[in-house]
């Protein structure tokens, strides 16, 4: 084939022959006018590329229309264009920053002396409406670095991104229009829809505070948060879903259902010594209620109980260690920055432990183990501390100090794959106890920054892609997403919005044993390295239950709810047998409180149905003569003379983790 020509493979296995340099467009009407008309990007070998392009390589070649989920990034990032044209319009004085695609929207960073507030939004989004009408068309011009440079003088965070671009890549900015030197433009790689019209519906949402690439020392700037769609059916379906998450947001349900607290829920200050001091254990830092204590010691001792009954043992490991661990493992060069700075300790560097996996390397160091010993599983809720920025953290969902339910598997390099069943066994039926079995599930790969040998790597991925196909489970591949030590699985569950979260991993790691010197003694007499199997289930126990509060609105099965049951007497005569029935109750370790405040039974079952308890245990004169409980549910479901004998066999089955059928939720 002549160096001036490429060779195209659509979908059906055609192969197209064009010239090189063709563009993208020509390329795609000679395919079809009809896919000329409806495409929106085309896809070159896993790279998105716009109609306005030219074509610089060959390979697998697909037509991007609004059927297809990355035609969603490409219009979004074109909207993000046209937000910043309508603001920079409206506030001259506007400097650009950066403007990407994110999940469900987009958002532009930028630095202007007016401060947006929501009461700019319609404006904003009348001037957006405006631009898009011209159905101006998103043209891709490349220039030299030097006369890029000279067009961004005195643009200091666009000269920051020009700077960025790597030497091999083309310089190019996008005008929206036809006029290089008229109309307006930006700098950006692309890629773009055709023109603005295909921009149907669309929504300023929000604006917040953003350091330049996320540096507290650099200049906080304003990002305007937006979405789009490409039907306004969608747009409508999406901002629903926004409105039921804001319902079932967990930072409100968990003060409305006092389970736990933040710094910044009180603003309290104290003198001391003249001096005020705000009263504060800092952000990202989580102060559990006895509600929540409640909620969470169920979780952890089912935890526990399933680990015992597949093998685990349960270990305890400190909260600080010496620097020096980290050094070998690895991780104070990839993850410094995730880390609290180092204390001194008799002249010593100590950290605050980031994660668990050395000090289990530890435990198993502690004497010499043999082959007859692997493998060993072992298992910790043991808390950790990462510095994440002050502007991503979020209630119980992403925090720098959190609890993480980890294990590590040593086991003989011919026990990997049963390992990896087993534990992907395992992670199923635990999920599945709290109600998640709709699961993402991706098979994370080498990462540019590593350690270890290939050999090693394709060892590992090997043995989880194949235990991933025997499990049945629908999987993706997740290129480059894997740890610096090893690949790994990543399982995701996902809410009752629908909504993907991520809880299990599984890591196949050669490389820590290898850092460490692990050994075991094999049949032959002679040293030989363990594999070495990094797992967590729920994640970070903290994030765990900050998605289970939302998926379940806060009305938790009946074997999690803080409070499974509350009495309510109708009267003061009948206080003596409510109180018997909440002994009785307790003695079957139900979770039962009893109400008998002297107010209206209404106000008291409004309360608990607030509380989100399951049921609402009414005692008046006709119960204590039949010795029965009238039962209303928090939805508001009732039945009377209900025998004691028969609620608590009632509310032992709905004891059993799994069981979320039995009660109606939110």
């Amino acid at each position: 084939m002549a160096e001036d020509k490429l060779v195209l493979v659509l979908p059906d296995a055609t192969k197209l022959e064009v010239d090189r340099g063709a563009l993208v467009r020509d390329i795609v009407s000679a395919i079809g006018s009809g896919l000329a008309r409806a495409a929106i990007a085309v896809m070159v070998d896993g790279r998105l590329l716009d109609l306005a392009g030219s074509l610089k390589q060959g390979g697998e070649f697909r037509v991007i229309t609004e059927k297809d989920p990355e035609a969603l990034e490409v219009l979004r990032h074109s909207a993000a264009h046209v937000m910043a044209q309508a603001i920079t319009e409206l506030w001259p004085s506007t400097k650009l920053a950066y403007g990407p695609p994110v999940e469900d929207g987009f958002y532009y960073d930028m630095e202007l002396e007016h401060r947006i507030v929501p009461d700019d939004f319609d404006k904003i989004e009348k001037r957006m409406a405006e631009i898009i009408s011209r159905d101006l068309p998103f043209t891709r011009v490349g220039v030299s670095r030097k006369d890029a440079a000279q067009m961004l003088r005195g643009l200091e965070y666009k000269l920051d991104n020009l700077e960025r671009i790597p030497d091999e890549e083309e310089v190019t900015f996008y005008v929206t229009g036809t006029e290089f030197n008229s109309d307006w433009k930006d700098l950006c790689g692309g890629p773009h829809v055709p023109s603005t019209g295909r921009i149907k519906a669309f929504k300023v949402m929000k604006v917040a505070g953003a350091f330049w690439h996320g540096d507290p020392t650099k200049q906080q700037l304003q990002r305007v948060y937006g979405t789009a769609w490409f039907k306004k059916k969608d747009l409508a379906l999406y901002l629903d879903r926004l409105e039921e998450a804001e319902r079932r947001d967990h930072r409100k349900l968990g003060k409305q259902l006092d389970l736990f607290s933040t710094a910044g829920d009180r603003n309290d200050y104290v003198a001391i010594d003249g001096e005020r001091i705000k009263e504060d254990i800092g952000p990202g830092l989580i102060l559990w209620h006895p509600m929540g204590g409640r909620v969470r010691t169920v979780i952890e001792d089912h935890w526990r109980r399933e680990h015992f009954k597949a093998g685990y043992e349960i270990v305890y490991t400190p909260h600080i260690a010496r620097a020096d661990i980290w050094k070998i493992s690895g991780h104070l060069g990839f993850y410094k920055d995730s880390m609290f700075s180092p204390m001194d300790v008799d002249g010593q560097d100590y950290l605050v432990k980031p994660m668990n996996c050395p000090f289990h390397i530890q435990i198993y160091k502690s004497r010499p183990r043999s082959y007859k010993e692997l493998p060993l599983r072992w298992a910790e809720l043991g808390t950790v501390y990462r510095y994440e920025l002050s502007g991503v953290l979020e209630g119980l969902k992403r925090v720098r100090g959190f609890t993480q339910d980890d294990a590590h598997i040593f086991c003989r390099p011919d026990q990997i794959e049963e390992e990896v069943a087993g534990t992907l066994a395992f992670a199923r039926k635990i999920l599945a106890d709290f109600g998640f079995d709709n699961l993402a599930v991706y098979l994370s790969t080498r990462p540019e920054k590593s350690v270890g040998g290939d050999e090693s790597w394709n060892l590992a991925t090997n043995a989880l892609e194949s235990e991933l196909d025997k499990s049945g489970l629908k999987w993706k591949l997740d290129p480059g997403e894997g740890v610096f030590y090893g690949p790994k699985i990543d399982m995701k569950i996902r809410d009752a919005l629908g909504r993907e979260w991520q809880c299990t991993t599984i890591q196949v790691d050669f490389n820590l044993p290898e850092r460490f010197n692990v050994n075991y003694v094999g049949e032959d007499g002679k040293e030989h390295r363990p594999i070495m199997i990094h797992r967590a289930l729920l994640g970070s126990l903290e994030r765990f239950m900050g998605v289970m509060i939302e998926h379940y609105a806060g009305a938790f099965p009946f074997w999690l709810a803080p409070v499974q049951a509350i009495v309510l007497p109708v009267t003061d005569r009948a206080a003596g047998y409510a109180a018997r029935v909440v002994s009785d109750l307790k003695e079957k370790d139900f979770r039962v409180d009893l109400d008998d405040r002297n107010q209206k039974l209404g106000y008291k079952i409004r309360e608990a149905q607030l509380k989100k308890i399951p049921y609402m245990l009414i005692v008046g004169d006709r119960e204590v003569e039949s010795q029965c409980v009238s039962v209303r549910t928090r939805d508001g479901k009732e039945e009377k003379d209900v025998g004691l004998a028969a609620l608590i066999d009632k509310m032992l089955k709905e004891s059993i983790p799994g069981k979320h059928d039995l009660l109606d939720r939110e």
